[in-house]
């Protein structure tokens, strides 16, 4: 049996077809119908001339209906794409035209932005409308997601191959967004064999011996129940909280609130005995903290004795927060993973009564630390280098040969990714992370390129040049923070310029905050000085 997502969960579907699958609300699917259903809307595919290696897009919030339209992505040997849900039209035309999108699945509250972009999209073959509280029926030509799965009997099983691609699409360290390529085998193989001992289970030999595995563990009643609070469009979502849990048969259990509701996290754990929780770092965990202590203030505190594992990845996640959430959840193992889109590099275990630090991951058995140079960087050194990824190594960027060769490079014979990180290596081996060697800023868990709101902040009349920054948020970990000349006599304000962003971009990546400064700092040659910018946001911003 191969390592693929969708031959793994259709053995899975066998061996436990009534167990719970995926859950959003009151619906619950188990198994069986997890699977009966994923395969009516592969047939969907199919029947609309999608195949092997056909991109996918998927524009959807959290829900079941994201889960079953990437699995059949999956069971066609096809490519399920993630779109951000927070991106305008523009952004929405880059990413589906930049992947050669031939479908796209969309909640109808998206349908005005796919409506103002798909006659520029001739390589789109099908639209499929996924019902919420949007406006139906915005875009011609799309068929309702509920009739698709009513009106396709289900797709017949097929062999696969683990060369077939995944892909992930980023705006990390690429500027614009870019699929980051895998391997589905490598990567599925990767997953159960670090996944598995992280769930308190035996990681199998092979893949055909995991619906065994599966299979006693729901009759032992340990079967995982996984609440990934992260959107499914991020890696971290996806990644931790539903391949993982679900190729140990897990149930993934999606939450109705679009943003953060601390409550509701807490009130489905407690009702739902959720076995882990995937988080975004401090801009997810502080709510969380404060939510128990309101409870428990109350008289009424949240039942969380069911977690076993909260897992967090994609920004900081400090020792006092860390520490802060063992205190009133004592018997929970915290994972701090670092890594990216283009690979995993290292984690920190945090439990009680262990001293917590913070940004000290151990590193993974095949990541190293390099120097300039490409010499490793000695532990104890106090020398700086970068990260590199090894072991499961991506592809490559899809459609980029240049990127591609910067950060995927081999050294003595082995590939490495270098997602951009810069680190120390402690006398211990453990790497110090020290931050992206760009200036990409993370802002509760979106990643933000600064040139990018640069320039659409340079469109506002009245600003002569800006530069872009983070400042440290307790809320969202950075605030994107525009440092802003004003041309002679303008007399633009802060307002003006956030909600003419919020007009061109999504809303995450537009300036919590308008620093004004005489003159935008740059070297003589025009360089921006990014140390100069940032220390005008803060002491405009605090």
């Amino acid at each position: 049996m191969e390592m693929h997502y969708a031959t793994i969960w259709e053995a899975i579907a066998d061996a436990v077809p009534d167990t719970p699958a995926v859950r959003h609300g009151d619906v619950v699917r188990t198994w069986s119908e997890y699977d009966e259903r994923a395969a009516r809307v592969a047939a969907a595919y199919t029947a609309a001339g999608l195949g092997h290696d056909s991109k996918i897009g998927l524009y959807l919030y959290n829900g079941n209906e994201y889960l079953e339209a990437q699995y059949a992505g999956f069971k066609i040997r096809g490519v399920p794409v993630n779109v951000n849900y927070r991106y305008l039209d523009e952004e929405l035309w880059y990413l589906l035209d930049n992947a050669d999108a031939e479908a796209l699945v969309f909640h109808a509250s998206l349908g005005d932005r796919v409506a103002r972009v798909v006659d520029r999209l001739p390589k789109l073959k099908l639209l499929v409308e996924v019902a919420d509280d949007g406006e139906p029926g915005q875009v011609p030509g799309a068929v309702s997601y509920d009739d698709l799965v009513a009106e396709n009997d289900p797709m017949d099983r097929i062999t696969r191959d683990e060369a077939d691609l995944y892909m992930l699409y980023t705006g990390g360290t690429t500027g614009m967004p870019k699929g980051v390529m895998y391997a589905i085998g490598g990567m599925v193989a990767s997953f159960v064999q670090s996944g598995f001992p992280l769930l308190q289970l035996a990681p199998p030999s092979d893949a055909s011996e995991i619906p065994a595995l599966v299979k006693q563990a729901i009759a032992d009643d340990k079967q995982l129940r996984s609440i990934p609070c992260a959107p499914l469009m991020h890696g971290t979502g996806v990644w931790l909280g539903a391949f993982i849990p679900q190729l140990a048969g897990g149930e993934v259990i999606t939450l109705q609130n679009r943003s953060l509701d601390p409550h509701e996290v807490l009130r489905t754990t407690q009702e739902r005995r959720a076995t882990s929780l995937v988080i975004v770092g401090d801009a997810f965990a502080k709510p969380i903290v404060r939510a128990l202590d309101e409870a428990a203030e109350r008289g009424e505190p949240y039942d969380t004795s069911s977690l076993q594992m909260i897992i967090s990845s994609g920004v900081m996640w400090t020792a006092e927060v860390k520490q802060q959430v063992l205190d009133r959840i004592e018997q929970a193992v915290l994972l701090d993973a670092m890594g990216s889109s283009e690979g995993a590099m290292g984690m920190q275990i945090s439990m009680k009564g262990i001293p917590i630090e913070t940004a000290k991951f151990s590193q993974m058995p095949q990541t190293k630390v390099f120097t300039d140079d490409d010499r490793l960087v000695e532990p104890g050194s106090d020398e700086i280098g970068m990260v590199a990824a090894g072991g499961n190594v991506p592809l490559g960027y899809w459609k980029d040969e240049e990127k591609s060769a910067r950060t995927f490079r081999v050294i003595d014979g082995e590939p490495y990714s270098f997602p951009g990180d810069l680190a120390k290596v402690a006398a211990d081996g453990s790497i110090i992370l020290l931050g992206r060697g760009s200036q990409v800023i993370n802002t509760g868990g979106e990643k933000v390129y600064p040139e990018e709101v640069e320039e659409a902040v340079k469109r506002v009349d009245g600003v002569q040049d800006c530069l872009v920054v983070g400042v440290d948020d307790e809320k969202f970990g950075q605030a994107v923070t525009a440092v802003v000349s004003r041309e002679e006599g303008a007399d633009v304000d802060e307002a003006t310029i956030i909600s003419s962003v919020k007009q061109q971009l999504a809303g995450y990546k537009a300036p919590k905050h308008v620093a004004f400064v005489a003159s935008v700092p740059r070297a003589p040659n025009g360089k921006a000085d990014y140390k100069a910018a940032k220390e005008h946001a803060v002491a405009e911003v605090g």
